[in-house]
């Protein structure tokens, strides 16, 4: 099955590994092949609230929040030292785990997280406040400090990536952690666990808690102990996300689904807009928010962009993760798979023309979906204005700059969206016009930890990356201190 051995998963709290209090396990299982990995603990309330108070006791009496920001960022950059020193475990990890290509885990999800907790270790280095005139005989400072506890909630698509992205800025602000992984795929995370205690994390300051949404998830999110929620997931359990923290008057970001709209002009440049759009809706298996699934076409290339998919959709390699030519693996499980299923049936339904894939790959007893390109529907179809979370695009015509505008912003969703053309004036025009937290011209998903994402509407709020998440895990205290 692989070359090294996956351990059954323990919690870690306080920087002891343990089972759940109640000895309660819960399978893992690789959707390449719908079999067991391991098993890992299943956390219970009780297991949250002792990770909670490990945490909050780290972070009210240990050495972390006091320790320099400069001190901090070097331990950070000793994580990222580990990270890469372990790449191909971690790499194989993720890869079995969630069903990515291992190609993929070793050029995106492995190398992108080194690079985030290197930034956030060169942000660390540098926080600090600023001095303020005021009208008063007296010298105004600001400073931020950390929040205290942080409760870190990850999906299960990017699961190392989507860690790395909340617990490097709580760590490098002075903050303590609890990580709730997604249930399905917590293997990297506890992984993770040990590296951060190598790297010399102190005792208590990440803690990782493995169970359900309804129980480990709940009782993180309802904990009075904890200051901050950061969450990434769907819009729907966002919304209860939200809830629950208003009612505590705890701050929260969250970044939560997406369907974005990828526009293509009649002046864009073909080969390089059509790599682009196969690369926006196929790219983990299309299980990804920021993914690029709606499709909308000048009607002059319409069809001409549709016979060029039909071409070059089918050979994208499917197939086993394992693979270094595997650009496409399984779903992340058999639910997703059910789900996608369902779209594509009311697609059918509706009258769209399926114009590739549209069925299952039996491959090894694994979840797989071909890639899946639908012409033809309504804009209001379910199909184009639901997350489908899969491998299938939805292509739309367009006879305006206005229209595509128009059609672009019309869900109820805000995460991201591209424009292809080569009309510089058009791009910029456009790109202000689009509601989405970040815009791609030309290409699609060039991210970077010093590059700001996040959602608007439906999308959540807040922002991951950039030294705009950092701010999210301080608070600002302002000292003024009278001359007189």
């Amino acid at each position: 099955m692989t070359t090294f051995e996956i351990e059954p998963g323990r919690l870690f709290v306080g920087g002891q590994w343990r089972e759940a209090a109640d000895g309660a396990r819960t399978e893992v299982v690789d959707p390449s092949r719908g079999t067991v990995l391991t098993t890992v603990a299943e956390a219970s309330a009780a297991d949250v609230d002792a990770a909670v108070r490990a945490a909050r006791e780290a972070f009210d009496n240990g050495p972390w929040a006091r320790t320099s920001g400069r001190e901090r960022g070097r331990i950070l950059n000793r994580v990222a030292q580990l990270i890469r020193e372990n790449a191909d475990d971690i790499a194989r990890l993720e890869s079995l785990d969630v069903g990515k290509p291992i190609s993929l885990c070793h050029a995106v999800d492995v190398t992108n997280v080194a690079n985030d907790y290197e930034y956030f270790a060169a942000l660390a280095f540098s926080l600090d406040g600023a001095t303020r005139e005021t009208v008063h005989n007296a010298l105004a400072y600001t400073k931020r400090d950390p929040i205290g506890v942080v409760a870190a909630i990850t999906p299960f698509n990017f699961p190392l990536i989507l860690a790395g992205s909340k617990i490097g800025p709580a760590l490098a602000a002075g903050n303590t952690v609890v990580h709730k992984p997604a249930d399905e795929t917590p293997l990297s995370a506890l992984y993770m666990a040990k590296l951060f205690q190598e790297a010399g994390v102190p005792d208590g300051v990440v803690n990782v808690v493995t169970g359900t949404g309804p129980v480990a998830g709940e009782a993180l999110l309802r904990h009075a102990g904890v200051d901050k929620i950061a969450f990434t997931g769907s819009t729907a359990i966002g919304r209860h996300v939200a809830s629950a923290a208003g009612e505590a008057l705890k701050p929260v970001t969250m970044e939560l689904g997406g369907n974005a709209a990828h526009i293509v002009f009649e002046d864009a440049d073909v080969e390089k807009a059509v790599g682009a759009v196969i690369k926006g809706f196929v790219f983990n298996t299309g299980q990804f928010c920021m993914g690029g699934p709606r499709l909308l076409v000048a009607r002059p290339v319409y069809e001409t962009l549709i016979g060029i998919l039909a071409d070059a959709v089918p050979g994208v390699p499917v197939g086993d993760p394992r693979q270094p030519e595997t650009v496409v693996g399984p779903m992340a499980g058999e639910k997703h798979l059910r789900k996608v299923e369902e779209y594509v049936a009311l697609a059918r339904k509706e009258g769209a023309r399926i114009v590739c894939g549209g069925e299952r790959l039996d491959l090894d007893g694994g979840y797989y979906y071909k890639p899946t390109v639908i012409a033809d529907l309504a804009n209001d179809s379910r199909v184009v204005q639901e997350e489908i979370f899969g491998p299938v695009l939805t292509v739309q015509p367009f006879d305006s700059e206005d229209e595509a505008v128009q059609l672009a912003n019309s869900t109820p969703y805000g995460l991201a969206s591209g424009v292809q053309t080569t009309n510089l004036a058009r791009a910029h025009r456009v790109a202000n016009r689009l509601q989405a937290g970040i815009v791609w011209i030309n290409d699609w998903a060039m991210l970077d930890p010093a590059i700001p994402f996040g959602g608007v509407k439906d999308s959540g709020f807040g922002r991951e990356y950039g030294p705009e998440a950092l701010a999210s895990y301080t608070k600002v205290k302002s000292v003024v201190v009278s001359l007189d």
